[in-house]
């Protein structure tokens, strides 16, 4: 016998070696509102159907915890490649981004058409015959060049080069009845598990609509997003362009040499866009009716700070004279913080900031005057007026970054035709392979962790253990706004992780593995082995990147 510590109930049992953890869910008796999907052992993510062997602390998650969503997830993605492959063998399905609460999968057809109504109903039907006859998944482990073997027989290209450049000596892979499939983390125990969901036609391709993460019942929200759609588009016309499909083609172009030529390309595109928005600033500036104003928001760690000061450079270079502003620099005072519901300063609440007096000023200027402009102290929490002064002489455009830079109510009362709004985010265009896409938080969880340990700021646990939070406000201030946007910008580099690697895998190892912020640690440090470690030093010193890996020439 073992003992097995249930973090859920905070007790420990005696269980016979060798016991599921689908098994252990009914020896623990602990409020279950919600279907339990996964857990965690020893902050470890594991399937369902993993068998404890020793004393283990176990913590059973259900679609509430991000977590148990990716599994849930996974396990839908896996019931919809099959119900492709078994009613459509010569479609290729590409999971590709998530966007519009859901996942988009692009299908390329023979005919070289787009997909139908017609045919996403029958495949929409195949899938839930999937799920009613409870298919059970089955995962097995195996050498890496069997593995290899296996996809390259069915011919799965982008599975065999992702294994070929992974290191392992073991991987997984899962089956579903006859069909084949592999997916860098856990799935399912069985079909019957996936209640919620469904399948829609989106721009050209197909969305995978997933289950609300704060309501498990039902499908999250359906909101139409076209210039993220678009955004995504334009950096997977380029990948194809560099016949860069997926993490595999990026490794191989690394370890052929080809390493430097990506990232001076990678470079070349993001400056090649920032110039395109600086000329389309100083069309707009010569108008009859001229702009004035530029609000540059984004999430956190997508490069807005950096951003801001290349496209200065780019604007000066168009005879403009840019001044800068941040939203940060109008906190309220500490004391007069927002507050969350535990009590602690809610410092991402769109009222952290004193909009009336930043709009105040704004206007102020407008007119042509100078004005005496805040610093915020954050050592302090008090704002401070210290003689700093402003004001929109002949030729100058106001920058305004921030991330409550694009709502409405930051500059209701500046003239529509006056302002020029830019979104900035990390959409990251490159997939594992054809079924296993990059969530674009996790970029930026990497890009925030590497920063924050530089500047001595937070450890690696404690920005893990803030993430939900921040991930949390985003929603509810940021991205309501983003398709409000002017233009958008992705700051994501094609050989970003790669880069990355190097500098995230010391610091992700620092983290305890008795604290739960392991968990995601784990969890990231698996992801980025993936990538083939490139290093920093040809990565220029006015990249987007020197935010985040430190080297950058911009003062911050």
């Amino acid at each position: 016998m073992i003992q097995i510590y249930c973090k859920n109930t905070q007790t420990s049992k005696s269980v016979a070696e060798g016991t599921t953890l689908l098994d252990l869910i009914s020896e623990f008796d602990f409020p279950q509102p919600h279907r339990i999907i996964a857990a965690k052992v020893n902050n470890v993510v594991q399937g369902l159907k993993f068998r404890v062997y020793q004393n283990r602390d176990v913590e059973f998650l259900d679609m509430r915890d991000t977590s148990a969503m990716r599994v849930y997830s996974r396990s839908l993605c896996f019931v919809m490649t099959k119900a492709a492959h078994d009613l459509f063998p010569e479609f290729r399905i590409y999971i590709e981004h998530p966007i519009s609460n859901g996942l988009f999968c692009s299908v390329k057809k023979p005919d070289g058409r787009s997909i139908t109504k017609r045919e996403i109903a029958r495949l929409k039907k195949r899938m839930q015959e999937v799920v009613d006859k409870d298919t059970p998944f089955r995962r097995n482990e195996v050498q890496t060049p069997e593995a290899i073997r296996i996809f390259r027989d069915r011919g799965y290209d982008d599975k065999v080069k992702l294994l070929d450049t992974s290191g392992q000596v073991y991987v997984d892979y899962y089956t579903l009845g006859d069909y084949v499939d592999y997916f860098y983390g856990r799935i399912l125990p069985s079909a019957r598990y996936l209640t919620v969901w469904n399948i829609i036609e989106y721009h050209g391709g197909m969305l995978l609509q997933l289950p609300d993460i704060s309501n498990p019942e039902q499908l999250a929200p359906y909101h139409d997003q076209p210039k993220t759609f678009n955004m995504f588009s334009e950096n997977l016309r380029w990948n194809l362009i560099m016949r860069l499909n997926n993490v595999g083609d990026v490794n191989h172009a690394c370890i052929n040499g080809f390493a430097s030529e990506l990232i001076q390309v990678s470079e070349a595109l993001q400056e090649k866009k920032i110039v395109q928005i600086a000329e389309e600033i100083e069309r707009r500036y010569n108008n009859d009716t001229p702009l004035r104003v530029v609000l540059i928001s984004g999430p956190s760690s997508s490069g807005k700070t950096t951003f801001c000061k290349r496209l200065s450079v780019q604007l000066k270079a168009c005879g403009l004279r840019p001044i800068s502003m941040s939203t940060d620099d109008y906190f309220v005072n500490r004391v007069d913080t927002p507050l969350l519901p535990n009590g602690q300063y809610d410092f991402d609440n769109f009222d952290t900031v004193d909009h009336d007096a930043l709009q105040a000023d704004v206007l102020r200027m407008l007119k042509g005057e100078t004005v005496e402009v805040p610093e915020y102290n954050f050592k302090t929490g008090i704002r401070e007026y210290n003689g700093k002064k402003m004001k929109l002489g002949k030729g100058a455009v106001l920058l305004i970054e921030g991330i409550h830079a694009l709502n409405p109510r930051l500059t209701d009362q500046i003239p529509v035709e006056s302002k020029f709004k830019i979104f900035i985010s990390t959409l990251t265009s490159i997939s594992l392979d054809n079924h296993n896409y990059i969530p674009p938080t996790d970029n930026r969880l990497l890009r925030r962790i590497v920063r924050d340990y530089n500047k001595g700021a937070f450890t690696a646990r404690e920005s893990i253990q803030q993430w939900p939070n921040v991930c949390e406000a985003e929603y509810k201030w940021i991205y309501p706004y983003q398709e409000e946007a002017d233009v958008m910008f992705n700051s994501a580099l094609l050989i970003e992780f790669a880069v990355m690697r190097n500098h995230a895998e010391p610091i992700l190892a620092s983290v305890p593995k008795n604290c739960p912020e392991y968990s995601e640690a784990h969890r990231l440090l698996k992801f980025i082995h993936y990538f083939t470690p490139v290093p920093d030093n040809e990565i220029p010193p006015t990249s987007l990147l020197r935010e985040f890996l430190g080297g950058s020439s911009f003062k911050y």
